[in-house]
């Protein structure tokens, strides 16, 4: 049975501002009293897990430890069959210590070549409790690469994935329509279901 969360404070546990608005965004409607791991002067750890899954364990534990909260914590990234599953878990470091996405989506572009441009996100999302349990939620949303990047909303990949049924990038689609459908909010909405009293 999943643990509920009754209100209260929850910290998110990223560093990532594009990803920290958003999960604000997400959080909105809730009734949670949210801060980020930033505000609270959690340093950010290192991503040595080897999934998704467990780098959001990773970060929500170091930050629900630091903090004595319940935390919540991303992690995400784009996954392409054509290149076995890269950038995946690397997603982020493809962009380099200034998390230039330019130089990544262009990397992506240039290994990937005339390959098969089928793509998709993938977020995990943790929650983490200061006494150490978890529990974890996985959202996927499929679709397609284009080059050159479209569009300038969104962060990260968003600007070179057309999700399936669109012919819009999450770069070019406004918050709204992208919450609604994107692997982070299906993430959320497992979250919510089962850890946020009706």
């Amino acid at each position: 049975m999943a643990r509920r969360l009754a209100g209260g404070r929850l910290v998110i546990a990223s560093h990532n501002e594009g990803k920290v608005r958003e999960i604000r965004e997400l959080l909105a409607p809730l009734g949670l009293a949210v801060a980020s791991a930033r505000e609270h002067g959690v340093p950010e750890p290192e991503e040595t897990g080897d999934s998704f899954a467990a780098n959001a364990r990773l970060k929500a534990h170091a930050v629900a430890r630091a903090t004595d909260l319940p935390a919540l914590s991303d992690d995400s990234g784009l996954v392409v069959p054509a290149l076995g599953g890269a950038p995946g878990i690397y997603s982020a470091r493809w962009a380099g210590p200034g998390k230039n996405f330019s130089v990544a989506m262009a990397r992506v572009e240039r290994e990937l070549g005339a390959g098969d441009r089928a793509a998709h996100f993938v977020c995990a999302l943790a929650l983490a409790w200061p006494d150490g349990a978890d529990q974890v939620f996985e959202g996927t949303v499929h679709g397609q690469l284009v080059f050159p990047p479209r569009g300038t909303k969104g962060f990260g990949y968003d600007p070179i994935f057309v999700p399936e049924g669109y012919a819009t990038t999450f770069g070019e689609m406004e918050q709204a329509a992208k919450h609604a459908i994107s692997h982070r909010a299906r993430a959320f909405a497992a979250f919510a279901r089962a850890c946020l009293a009706p």
